[in-house]
């Protein structure tokens, strides 16, 4: 049988073709990725920086954009940073950013520098030493980040069901952690919650109520045993902040507790606990307009006094206590 001889075989001449190719897809990502390295948008590059230094609380470097829209340009190789100082004057910012904080030096150093802060971390020491026990049964969590220290304590070991009596056997720990925080000068939240089990009664109509009555059961004993009273404020919160499911029985059980919020800013006393006097004097001042108001109206015929409004708020409860 003949055998078929093959043809030979032709030079590609094409074969330049496919390394060529990829060698100008590469380039062309090398140039697009240096392009957009080289140029930037200084304004929001400015805020952006500005946002991420004071969220880890360090001195803001960056320079404050101008107003309006930002065109984009090629960053310097060395861009200067801005003179000290310059970080407390306002921002107009182009983009939706959290408030940045105003004021001096001295207003916006880092927490660590505020004498507060600093007794946090005291406080923590002193109250995990003290409370080991409890801590260890789960019946005391003590939790604490750069802005408070809270002492979170079930109800169950400080009062009976239904009521806002101290238990006598947590005399002893409140007692233990009056000392404790007497010792400072932070100023303190008593936060009072419950379950959703509905209440009912001629001392408590609803849970908003029994948690108020709780958190001022505790902070009148602090204020008792040497805790500045000035220093202390409370919140009846109800079962409306809960922390674990009240479907079930551990949840419900976690949900009725006593919290100690201890504060580390400086104004916090300013603006928690002074805001009902606040509110007061603010009250205070427009019955004395609205009765300067109605004496002209009763001296300029014709003219008549402003209204005023008076709004009552009753919380009803449900049922009866478990």
């Amino acid at each position: 049988m003949k055998r078929r001889l093959d043809g030979e075989e032709h030079v590609n001449h094409e074969r330049w073709a496919i390394p060529y190719a990829d060698l100008m897809t590469l380039l062309l990502a090398f140039f697009v990725v240096m392009y957009a390295v080289s140029v930037v948008n200084e304004g929001k590059y400015r805020v952006m920086s500005e946002s991420i230094i004071e969220a880890f609380h360090g001195n803001s470097r960056a320079m404050t954009p101008p107003a309006g829209e930002e065109t984009p340009r090629v960053a310097p190789p060395n861009p200067p940073t801005a003179r000290p100082g310059t970080a407390g004057v306002p921002i107009p910012a182009p983009i939706p950013l959290r408030p940045m904080p105003r004021g001096n030096a001295a207003e916006r150093r880092p927490a660590a520098d505020s004498p507060q802060q600093q007794n946090l971390r005291r406080i923590e020491d002193q109250v995990q030493q003290a409370m080991r026990p409890l801590i260890d049964r789960n019946l005391i969590a003590v939790r604490r980040n750069e802005n408070w220290l809270e002492i979170e304590i079930r109800t169950d070991i400080l009062f009976p069901s239904g009521t806002a009596q101290v238990h006598p056997s947590a005399q002893a720990v409140l007692d233990q952690l009056a000392g404790i925080l007497a010792g400072f000068d932070n100023p303190l939240r008593i936060e009072g919650y419950t379950d959703d089990k509905p209440i009912n009664t001629a001392v408590y109509p609803s849970n908003w109520e029994l948690s108020a009555a709780r958190a001022a059961t505790v902070a009148r004993l602090f204020a008792e045993h040497g805790v500045d009273p000035k220093r202390l404020g409370i919140i009846g919160w109800g079962e409306y902040r809960p922390t674990a499911d009240n479907a079930t029985a551990e949840g419900r059980n976690r949900n009725r507790r006593v919290l100690v919020v201890v504060l580390s800013d400086d104004k916090a006393p300013a603006r928690f606990y002074s805001a009902a006097q606040t509110a007061a004097d603010g009250a205070a001042g427009k019955a004395g307009g609205a009765a300067a108001a109605a004496d002209r109206a009763e001296a300029t015929p014709g003219a008549t006094a402003p209204p005023t409004i008076t709004v009552t708020a009753s919380p009803q409860g449900e049922g009866g206590r478990r």
